[in-house]
């Protein structure tokens, strides 16, 4: 959630990539997967959720696991002061 605050709105090459991760998986996820899920999202404020509603496919999970290991390099490559990766059993 939130812009990354890398550069300039429109410059921000962390908050670029995380979009085009995200939108890729939620592509990739409708296309190559049966999954059911739901996404919520505000532009404004960079909100982007995701929830699944059943069990997820073998492909979901490893597309949600190629989603986890960009946004982890990103991190690696920026730092957490511009994107966190965090878990949280729900």
């Amino acid at each position: 959630m939130g812009h990354a605050g890398q550069n300039e709105y429109g410059q921000d090459i962390v908050c670029a990539s995380i979009s085009v991760l995200v939108i890729n998986t939620v592509n990739s996820l409708e296309q190559f997967t049966k999954d059911r899920f739901k996404v919520i999202s505000d532009e404004e404020s960079g909100l982007i959720e995701l929830h699944f509603e059943g069990p997820v496919s073998r492909e979901g999970t490893i597309l949600m696991k190629s989603l986890v290991l960009g946004l982890e390099g990103i991190e690696e490559a920026y730092g957490s002061r511009y994107i966190k990766v965090s878990f949280k059993e729900v």
